[in-house]
């Protein structure tokens, strides 16, 4: 990053707690050999990191390379370039055996509360499973999948059933016990609630923030609902094109953004107050932001061009580097123009 600390990171002092997650210069490519060399990259040069018991949004729109991210921490999309350190140690290039070792300190929560649990295993069966990794078996691994499920809100007993005698709900508070029966230091929540009702979203999203005050947990929260995100992190990072346009603390970034692309996904988020809705979205009509998918990204420069109605030539030149405006990081050459909400 240029003259600015690590996307998604704060101005760092002696009492900060060292980043338990650290992302740098993150590039993944898909495919192989020489169709991966002329692809373009599905995540071109992120980086951030998470500090213990914070929550980091990763925000965007569909394709804007989000889940990829997630992925690569994970081990489940290879990196092409770029590092991924969990406490300290370089996990970039860890195989899936190698990272069966980390399974205590690295978890993910999916999006589906439906199909990420095996219909024709018990609860407990499914808890039980990475416990056994880490050497917990019999009676003590099922009693800690019992207090588990207890510390989301499910009766112990939930693990003698199935999951098709859960709503869903109920389902994703499983899966998030799943993760947490470990005792991990982050979690990997991949769009959580999206598949959810909004009663039953702040359910989770109330018993997340929870868990992650109690447990000192480092969340990296994946979304493409500004207004989730505000819910529940500190810092976001806003993604387009596999690139960061904006980050900074999730207040400043959502009240006040600096990036047109920020803008436009701000005003597209549904607010409860229909007069505010309504001038968002006049302010996102009035900008003239165009829509997705109705051009094709710009080879050289800022890929947010072909939708920006701030474009210049500058911007079809050259990529502009994350600089600091008005409390966040915005990769905009005219983020003082961009006109707010």
């Amino acid at each position: 990053m240029t003259a600015a600390p690590a996307a998604g990171a704060t101005a760092a002092s002696a009492l900060d707690p060292a980043p338990v997650l650290e992302v740098r210069d993150l590039v993944v490519r898909y495919g192989s050999g020489r169709r991966a060399r002329n692809a373009p990259p599905a995540i071109d040069g992120v980086s951030f990191d998470i500090a213990p018991g914070e929550t980091l949004g990763v925000v965007g729109e569909s394709g804007s390379g989000k889940s990829t991210i997630g992925k690569a921490v994970l081990g489940l999309q290879p990196a092409t370039s770029g590092t991924v350190t969990l406490h300290g140690q370089d996990i970039t290039a860890m195989s899936l055996k190698q990272r069966s070792r980390l399974v205590a300190d690295l978890r993910v929560v999916f999006q589906d509360p439906y199909s990420s649990l095996n219909p024709a295993r018990t609860i407990g069966q499914t808890l039980v499973e990475p416990l056994a990794l880490m050497g917990i078996k019999g009676v003590a691994a099922l009693a800690k999948a019992r207090a588990g499920l207890e510390a989301v809100g499910l009766p112990g007993d939930a693990a003698d059933r199935y999951p098709s005698q859960f709503s869903g709900g109920q389902r994703q508070r499983i899966a998030i016990a799943r993760a947490l029966v470990c005792d991990p230091k982050v979690v990997v929540l991949d769009e959580p609630v999206s598949a959810l009702d909004l009663s039953t979203q702040a359910q989770v999203l109330n018993l997340l923030a929870d868990l992650r005050d109690q447990r000192g947990l480092a969340f990296m929260f994946i979304a493409h609902d500004l207004g989730v995100v505000r819910f529940l992190a500190q810092r976001t990072v806003v993604l387009y094109r596999g690139q960061i346009m904006e980050t900074g603390p999730v207040e400043a970034v959502n009240s006040r953004p600096r990036h047109p692309y920020t803008v436009a996904l701000t005003a597209a988020a549904p607010v409860p107050r229909p007069a505010e809705q309504a001038a968002r979205r006049a302010a996102r009509e009035a900008l003239g932001v165009g829509t997705a998918g109705a051009a094709q990204p710009a080879a050289t420069g800022c890929p947010f061009v072909p939708r920006c109605p701030l474009a210049t030539d500058i911007c079809v030149a050259e990529r502009p580097p994350l600089r600091l405006v008005e409390g966040t990081y915005a990769a905009c050459h005219h983020a003082e123009r961009v006109p707010q909400l």
